[in-house]
Formats: C-alpha cells, sequence, structure tokens
C-alpha cells in the first residue's frame, strides 16, 4: 500500500511539473497560472501563503476585470478536470480563501459566473483511488455545497457576513451590546434574510467530517475556515430571532405563520450546532478557538406564538393610509362594495336640482349644497348606512 501512495506521490508531482510548464507558455498570464497550479498541487498540505497572495493581487480592484475574469475560469478548469480529492480540496480552499480575505472585485465576478457555471456543485465527484480517498471526497463534496450556500446567502442579504464589524460591549459614549444587521430589520426583511442564514448554518453544521476525512490535516484546515464563519453566522441568526421575536405579535397572520417555523427551526439548529461545536473541540487546529455558548431559543414559547397565529390579523392596521392608498381598497373593497350605489343616484340627482331652477331660489340652493356632501364624506359610511 506505501509503495502505491508513493508512486501515486511520484504520479501527482509529475502532472503538477507538466501543467507549470505549460503554463510557462501562456504569455498574458503566465504568473498567475503558476501561481494557481502551485496552489493547488497534489501535495497533501494547505496551500502556501505565498500563492495565495499572488492569486490575491491579480484579482485586485486595481488590475483589469479581464484579469480576475481569467482567474476565475482557470480555477473553474482546474476543479472540473481533477479527479484527485487533495487538487479539489485545495482549489476549493483557494476559492474560499479569495471570498473571505480577496477584494469586493472577486465575489462580485464570481458571482457572475456561477450563475451561468455552477462549479461548486460537486455532487459527481469522486476519488476512486483508495476506499480512504472516498471518505476525503465526501467531505470534498459538502465543503463545496458550503461555499455554494455561502454565495446564495449573499445574494439574499447583500452584504457579507464575514466582513461584518461588529461593535464591541462599552465602545463609545453610549454604551451597548454588538449586534448584526438583522438586530435592526424590519419584518419583510427579517423574514426573508432569516431563512437564508439558516440555510446557510444548515450546510455549515453538514461539514462535520467522517471516517478518515476526520483526521486529516489538510480537510481540518479547511474545517477551520469554516469555524471561522460559523461564529458570525450563528450571531446573525441568533439576533434576528431575537429582533423577530420582538416584531411577532405586531405580524399579520401570514407573516406570523413563517416566524413561527423560523424559531422553530432555530431550536433545533441550536441543539446541532452544539454537537458540531463539541466534536470539533478537540481538533489540533480548533484549539484556540473561543467557542460561543449557545442558548436554546425556548421551546415552550412556541404554544405562545401558535395561539397568537389562531387571533392574529390578516393584514396589518395601516397607519398611514395616504401612503398605502391600495392596501385601504383592498382592506375595504367589500364594505364598498357595498355601499357603491348609493353615492351614485345621489350624484345624478343633483345636477337635475341645480338645472331646473333658474332664478335665486337656485343660487341659495346651490351655496347650500355644497355643506351636505362634505358632510356625508367625514361622516364616512356609518352615516349611509344608518
Amino acid at each position: 500500500m506505501s509503495a502505491l501512495q508513493s508512486w501515486r506521490k511520484a504520479y501527482g508531482a509529475l502532472k503538477d511539473s507538466t501543467t507549470v510548464s505549460l503554463a510557462n507558455l501562456n504569455s498574458d498570464f503566465k504568473d498567475l497560472d503558476v501561481a494557481i497550479v502551485r496552489a493547488t498541487n497534489h501535495v497533501e498540505s494547505p496551500p502556501k501563503e505565498r500563492h495565495l497572495r499572488k492569486i490575491v493581487a491579480a484579482t485586485s480592484i486595481a488590475r483589469p476585470r479581464a484579469d480576475v475574469a481569467y482567474c476565475i475560469h482557470a480555477l473553474a478548469r482546474r476543479l472540473a478536470k481533477t479527479r484527485n480529492w487533495i487538487v479539489a480540496l485545495k482549489t476549493l480552499v483557494v476559492i474560499h480563501r479569495l471570498l473571505r480575505e480577496g477584494d469586493p472585485a472577486f465575489r462580485e465576478e464570481f458571482l457572475t459566473f456561477t450563475q451561468r457555471v455552477r462549479i461548486l456543485q460537486l455532487s459527481n465527484f469522486k476519488d476512486d483511488s483508495s476506499p480512504v480517498a472516498w471518505d476525503y471526497s465526501s467531505w470534498v463534496r459538502t465543503y463545496g455545497l458550503f461555499l455554494e450556500e455561502k454565495l446564495e446567502c449573499f445574494r439574499v442579504l447583500k452584504y457579507d457576513i464575514e466582513a461584518e464589524r461588529l461593535p464591541k460591549q462599552g465602545q463609545g459614549p453610549e454604551k451597548f451590546q454588538g449586534h448584526s444587521r438583522t438586530r435592526e430589520l424590519n419584518s419583510e426583511d427579517l423574514l426573508e434574510q432569516l431563512p437564508a442564514l439558516q440555510q446557510l448554518l444548515y450546510r455549515l453544521i453538514g461539514c462535520r467530517p467522517e471516517g478518515a476525512a476526520n483526521n486529516n490535516y489538510l480537510v481540518q484546515y479547511a474545517l477551520a475556515l469554516v469555524l471561522k464563519e460559523s461564529f458570525k453566522i450563528y450571531c446573525a441568526t441568533n439576533d434576528g430571532i431575537i429582533n423577530l421575536v420582538d416584531k411577532f405579535f405586531e405580524m399579520p397572520r401570514h407573516e406570523a405563520l413563517k416566524a413561527v417555523d423560523i424559531y422553530r427551526r432555530a431550536g433545533q439548529q441550536a441543539g446541532s450546532l452544539s454537537d458540531f461545536y463539541e466534536s470539533c473541540r478537540g481538533l489540533e487546529l480548533a484549539r484556540n478557538f473561543q467557542f460561543p455558548t449557545l442558548r436554546e431559543p425556548p421551546q415552550t414559547f412556541i404554544s405562545t406564538m401558535e395561539e397568537y397565529v389562531k387571533e392574529a390579523p390578516r393584514m396589518v392596521p395601516v397607519t398611514e393610509p395616504l401612503e398605502l392608498p391600495e392596501r385601504l381598497l383592498l382592506t375595504y373593497k367589500p364594505e364598498e362594495a357595498e355601499n357603491a350605489p348609493e353615492p351614485v343616484p345621489i350624484v345624478e340627482e343633483k345636477p337635475q336640482v341645480v338645472e331646473e331652477p333658474a332664478p335665486v331660489p337656485s343660487s341659495s340652493e346651490i351655496v347650500s349644497s355644497p355643506p351636505k356632501p362634505e358632510i356625508a364624506d367625514t361622516d364616512d359610511l356609518l352615516v349611509r348606512v344608518e
């Protein structure tokens, strides 16, 4: 078995050197091609920082967009052609590092590219070189799903959670606790963003390595990147749940139903995330991490939420009718339909009364007639119903 592994390492090194030689023939992006090949070679170790720095520099905002696009195409080509779990995993690590630490220009270009080519969907990827490689291949597929969900979450939130700087408690003249943007969202945005965050958290929890992958150093290196992001994802989700509870008893029924499902899922994910953290505490690369203390939302509150849903209004009371005339029409449409025939004959009779008398009495009638419709309008429909 050791002889076979040594042969595979030699074969991988030969392929890397051949690829580098071919990359040197490319006069336009020679340095970038060489850096990508060396950062994602067949050596079972994390990508070297000097190669990553060259790739980051090639995708900065100071470079032309064509350079950024070429880098993405080169990474996609590298990921699509390989059947080696080491090369695939190191390529995903490079993409992850660029999304976390690179220029926003790379993320924007990468988002556009992945809408046309789903390069992170690795459902068919499998390294058949050994039974041990099957466990590694499974984790590579899971890691790709997490990165794809990370991009999808960015499309919904319109900002990167990892780049968010949370203020610390006690800063500034007004001492306040640090919290994420989800703490200040309105109900509509909250009900849109929280499911995206929970789906990302679901993919993150699924990144728990199994079998031989649990003790592999390269897998643990990539898992450490996932763990670093988990803290802010949890913080954003937790702040959103607090905001959700504050706004819940003012929600209409259709929003309250969504809120109950989100709250119920938050309780389930808190337990799963706690188990995930517990399994990662013993890893070599996670010994210096400060894991947050998770507090599961009280599940007894769900019954209170469900009781409110039964009596919740179907529409929120409108406090500013001038700004939302369409909602007023939808709300009071049945009442207007019943009373609609009444004002029509009244309007038709008034011009007849005005046309017939021409003398002075007509002018007095014309002067006295305006107050009558005004009184009827101020009393709304109550006067006519009586």
